[in-house]
């Protein structure tokens, strides 16, 4: 594994010199929600719960959408977007939640505009990545040569498989995901419950969209206070034995 991690670094460090002028952008992320899947990895649901799930779903278990991430070489800010990610979504209305997530990894910190639970909460604190574990697998995304690393939400119950792209020399990616040497350009969490794959790059300007806004109506709070309150809704929708994530970003 040590000679592996080498090898990462070595081309991580050739792709710098490469890409410097690759540095800004937009990324388009696919968002896939699979309602069926989700359910099934629920360790604490009755099988019952589960295949009734099944059952009612079916073949309409799938639910897509895009979000949109842009990029600078030093800050990166990811959103839903309105866009349309299927033809059938058409005269089909909704207002996206607030959720604006920055990283900003020169300073080291976050900022991050998240709608919980009815209420809007502005989280500001250390940049602290998640504890990603490389592996050597290797595929292409979005016409990028990308390795894989895994990690596990001990809070949300969930395995992840992050795939980081060699030639972007960006810690950053989708929603809250972040600190692999390469951006983050698919995430499948819990083996297809939600995948977020990026479908379309665009190296361009990215203008004043990175820039914080001058005013926010949020209670601010530290990533700790935000796992609290996330953990303690999870607990108490597990000892009502239903799926947590019909009240929450999953």
């Amino acid at each position: 594994m040590k000679k592996i991690v080498l090898a990462i670094l070595g081309t991580f460090l050739l792709c710098s010199g490469l890409s410097a002028q690759q540095n800004e952008g937009v990324i388009r992320y696919l968002i896939t929600h699979n309602w069926v899947k989700k359910m099934a990895a629920v360790d604490y649901l009755s099988q019952e719960q589960k295949d009734r799930a099944s059952y009612m779903w079916g073949n309409q278990a799938e639910w897509k959408m895009y979000g949109t991430l842009y990029f600078n070489g030093l800050r990166t800010k990811y959103e839903d977007s309105e866009e349309k990610a299927n033809a059938e979504y058409e005269g089909y209305s909704w207002r996206k939640d607030e959720y604006y997530i920055y990283r900003d990894f020169e300073k080291r910190n976050i900022k991050d505009i998240i709608k919980l639970l009815g209420k809007v909460y502005l989280i500001q604190d250390t940049l602290i990545a998640q504890e990603w574990k490389i592996l050597n697998d290797i595929k292409e995304v979005a016409g990028h040569i990308c390795m894989n690393a895994s990690w596990t939400d001990t809070i949300k119950g969930q395995k992840v498989i992050a795939w980081f792209a060699l030639d972007m020399p960006i810690s950053g990616g989708p929603e809250r995901f972040c600190g692999l040497p390469g951006m983050i350009l698919e995430v499948d969490i819990n083996n297809g419950a939600l995948v977020m794959t990026a479908d379309k790059i665009d190296y361009i300007s990215t203008g004043t969209a990175l820039d914080f806004p001058k005013k926010v109506k949020a209670k601010i709070i530290k990533e700790a206070d935000y796992q609290a309150i996330f953990g303690k809704y999870i607990a108490d929708r597990k000892a009502e034995e239903q799926p947590y994530f019909w009240g929450v970003r999953y």
